[in-house]
């Protein structure tokens, strides 16, 4: 046997950062603890989700539709498309992988806004590409114009995340249609709508509407937030038939299972009690935004399930403070914390550690 060094990985492997999921607390004896570090839906399944979960894993012994002949169905008749504008994987994060597999590779740049989705560099490094990060304007706001500016002959792929995790504001639809009217043709503008159920500004973004005038558009969307379906892995992404295919043709086949396909399309008959708690939780969003202005907090416009805090070198001890409260945040070193909406004696617990900490204006 060779006792000589493995094989090496290509080089940019080495230069691709650890995505860091969010944790939960360890127990403490006489406290309930609650996960607000993920932007997971705190409600059970929807009804009818696992009765269909537990008919579809009857099957597991076969392959899924690997065509997701009823999931696409569906999704063509919601959002009056066809079936081939369809690419779904195991979550819109994967989605976005395929994406930049599909059209970027050495040399070429992604535009983001920054902070942003940490999975974004992340996706980039792994084709390896360059993600080209652009600072967001006051209010924690994508900068579309610096935006514009960033695009360069080697940029393939720019990416908007509204509402934008993890710092919550919107884009609204004619500040992104302006924007996409001014993008190269050539250029892939992908509009990432994961948190698209809980913004209520007057204006959110209509992707599908952009992309049936701009073939360079593409929209992508999960089940994991507002349906609740964040262990089963499933997304897609809306585009052109051409963008759909070449996403397709970058995914794992089998990727989305049986299970996550019957519970996605058992979620919308069960569309009515979704909305409800999406609704529900929209609500908590604002109380827990009302109590922390009254605190004095400045808190970016929260169009998502969590809110951010913008802390600096004070985030460390914010989250110390939420965990002995019996709280898991998010935290993003030397930055601020993103703390998702849970359930209401949570989001209590939030409000009296904020208050107890003491608020930080947002600059």
């Amino acid at each position: 046997m060779s006792t000589s060094t493995p094989p090496l990985p290509r080089d940019n492997i080495a230069a691709i950062p650890a995505y860091v999921p969010g944790k939960p607390l360890a127990p403490r004896p006489g406290l309930t603890s609650y996960k607000l570090s993920s932007n997971e839906n705190p409600n059970p399944p929807l009804p009818g989700v696992l009765e269909a979960v537990a008919a579809a894993a009857a099957s597991m012994n076969r392959y899924p539709d690997m065509g997701n002949t009823a999931l696409y169905a569906t999704l063509a008749e919601r959002h009056g498309v066809r079936p081939e504008n369809l690419a779904a994987a195991t979550g819109s994060v994967a989605v976005l992988y395929h994406l930049l597999q599909a059209y970027c590779g050495p040399g070429d740049e992604v535009v983001v806004a920054w902070r942003s989705f940490e999975a974004y560099p992340i996706a980039v490094a792994v084709t390896g590409a360059t993600t080209v990060q652009v600072p967001l304007a006051a209010g924690a706001r994508h900068d579309l114009d610096a935006m514009l500016a960033a695009i360069t002959p080697r940029t393939r792929v720019v990416v908007l995340c509204t509402p934008n995790n993890p710092t919550g504001p919107a884009l609204s639809h004619p500040e992104v249609a302006a924007f996409v009217d001014r993008v190269p043709a050539g250029v892939v503008v992908a509009i990432d709508q994961a948190y698209a159920e809980f913004d209520r500004t007057p204006e959110p973004v209509d992707g599908l509407a952009l992309l049936a005038a701009h073939p360079n558009v593409v929209v992508t969307r999960t089940f994991a937030k507002a349906y609740g379906l964040a262990g089963l892995r499933i997304g897609y992404l809306v585009g052109h038939p051409d963008v759909a295919a070449a996403v397709r043709a970058c995914a794992l086949p089998f990727g989305v299972s049986t299970i996550a396909q019957a519970a996605a399309l058992a979620s919308f008959a069960a569309e009515d009690e979704l909305l409800a708690r999406v609704d529900a939780l929209v609500a908590e969003r604002e109380r827990v935004t009302a109590g922390l202005a009254e605190q004095g907090w400045s808190i970016p416009d929260a169009q998502g399930n969590f809110v951010w805090f913008e802390l600096g070198e004070r985030t460390g001890a914010f989250v110390a403070a939420c965990e002995e409260a019996g709280i898991a945040v998010r935290p993003f070193a030397g930055e601020g914390v993103r703390v998702s909406i849970g359930e209401t004696e949570a989001n209590d617990r939030l409000l009296t550690v904020a208050g107890t900490f003491g608020a930080t204006p947002v600059h």
